[in-house]
């Protein structure tokens, strides 16, 4: 949650306007998660490809749409991460793959963010976005350069301009069948079917940037097996984060614009051996590492961050403690937790409301619908003022709170399939856990980092997971963060990412 940009703010403000939330989207609502990026699968493109002309210069102050795309991607994702070991290596990789790339005239601009996600996205004018999170997941700059060359290939391959051509072309659809032919149902059916046709059609574009970029990185000499590895490991990750929450990872792929990771794998392993056998290509691990070393890892302080069940924000000086069984999750525009599969889940976040607004008042203000206005209350948490409400529809029940610090309320949402004694008690005690931090509290937040260790001849994964910061399961997001398998082995001499404090 930002502290600095306040982006839940500025979005709260524009549903604050006039547009509710709809309890009918359901836990869709309450988890509703900004940008999805790259992850992407295979299929060689063997001709070249055109780009669009260069955008002819502006005479007015407007921004331009690579301009509002950038302070979108910013707002969803903190702000950028500033790296003096780290941008050079990136630098040199790129220049690599731009010489070995169908269009070496282009040039790029790599962006890092300041977020803990894994993901990676590309702007139609050059700019490549990758996260702090999946620069510390890969591990070597092979695996790095299979990221940086697929999002390369969506520019050379003018994806984002011809995917905005389809969309622009769906809505025609529906807008012919329920205006022309007066008939809304027919429009509607129209719209989803084409929307389904503009998801399988980003999945392919997504196919043919992996084609495209194994090839670059393949020229620019660097392993092509790289993006086995590295999609590997962005599987596995999945997988462990899915497990803690017992949410079915495979769940996420449905119509994703992003093929699922084991048919991208193997995609990837038919592209790569159409280049070299599985060995040759430059990996590059030591200085990737070596670059790594002191990487702030998982959420910045100063954005707020998880640990385990808590969450705290230094900045904005309040922490709470979510329920038993919770797993929590911070982005720039809220926190997000959840339990159970996704049969309970919470969301925090905040806004702006006039000082003389009365907090029940807020809540009936139009914020969210199906508000029960008998089960208004107001009350105090921890010297704070608050009110609280119930709500449901026909799926969800939900629990709210608004508590207000100043100038600003923090929203709470608590959401399940249905409401019960357990459910009401469980958001109690999470907001009576709601609370200031102490300066003590404040001034020892640290981010964890990573550091890079060297296996000794007695060392094993358990234990070197001994040594890991940051939770549970320590074993296993060692394996995750070092590409390791189930049956992988550390030998002596190896070079290892830990988590510290």
């Amino acid at each position: 949650m930002s502290a600095r940009s306040h982006s839940p703010i500025s979005a709260s403000r524009a549903v604050h306007a006039g547009r509710r939330l709809r309890l009918a989207h359901g836990l869709a609502l309450v988890l509703a998660l900004g940008l999805a990026g790259c992850s992407g699968g295979a299929a060689l493109l063997e001709r070249q490809v055109s780009l669009p002309e260069p955008p002819k210069l502006q005479t007015d102050n407007k921004p331009t749409a690579a301009e509002r795309e950038h302070q979108r991607i910013l707002a969803a994702y903190g702000r950028t991460y500033e790296d003096a070991r780290l941008q050079p290596l990136i630098d040199r990789t790129v220049a690599k793959l731009v010489a070995a790339s169908e269009r070496p005239d282009l040039r790029y601009e790599v962006i890092i963010l300041n977020s803990p996600a894994i993901n990676a996205f590309a702007l139609p004018t050059g700019q490549l976005y990758i996260t702090r999170g999946l620069i510390a997941l890969a591990n070597d700059t092979s695996e790095l350069a299979s990221v940086l060359s697929h999002e390369m290939a969506h520019v050379i391959a003018r994806h984002a301009a011809i995917r905005e051509d389809q969309v622009r072309q769906a809505a025609l659809v529906s807008r012919v069948a329920s205006d022309i032919l007066a008939d809304p149902a027919m429009g509607a059916l129209a719209l989803a079917k084409s929307k389904i046709a503009i998801a399988s059609f980003s999945r392919a574009q997504e196919f043919e940037a992996d084609g495209i970029g194994v090839g670059i990185s393949s020229r620019a000499g660097y392993d092509p097996y790289g993006a086995v590895r590295f999609l590997s490991s962005m599987g596995r990750n999945a997988a462990l984060k899915a497990a803690a929450a017992k949410i079915d990872p495979h769940s996420l792929d449905f119509l994703s614009s992003h093929p699922a990771t084991p048919e991208r794998i193997r995609n990837a392993q038919l592209n790569a051996r159409q280049y070299v056998a599985p060995g040759p290509g430059a990996r590059e691990k030591d200085d990737y590492l070596a670059g790594l070393d002191g990487l702030m890892f998982g959420e910045d302080p100063s954005e707020g961050f998880v640990r385990g069940r808590r969450f705290l924000h230094p900045k904005l000086g309040f922490t709470f403690t979510a329920p038993e069984g919770y797993v929590l999750d911070n982005t720039a525009q809220a926190v997000f937790g959840v339990r159970d599969g996704g049969e309970r889940a919470l969301r925090l976040d905040i806004v702006r409301v006039p000082a003389d607004q009365p907090l029940p008042d807020y809540l009936l203000s139009g914020w969210i619908e199906g508000i029960d206005a008998q089960s208004m209350d107001e009350t105090t948490i921890n010297g704070f003022k608050a009110a609280t409400a119930a709500a449901k529809n026909d799926q969800w029940a939900f629990r709210l709170y608004a508590v207000r610090a100043g100038s600003e309320v923090y929203r709470m949402i608590f959401a399940a399939k249905t409401m019960s004694p357990d459910f009401d008690r469980q958001a109690r005690e999470t907001m009576a856990s709601f609370r200031r931090l102490t300066r003590a509290e404040a001034a020892a937040a640290r981010p964890l980092r990573l550091r890079i260790v060297t296996a000794g001849p007695n060392d094993t994964v358990e234990t070197l997971a001994q040594r890991m910061a940051g939770g549970e399961h320590a074993v296993e997001r060692l394996r995750v963060l070092n590409g390791l398998d189930a049956n992988d082995r550390l030998k002596p001499g190896d070079r290892v990412k830990i988590v510290v404090e």
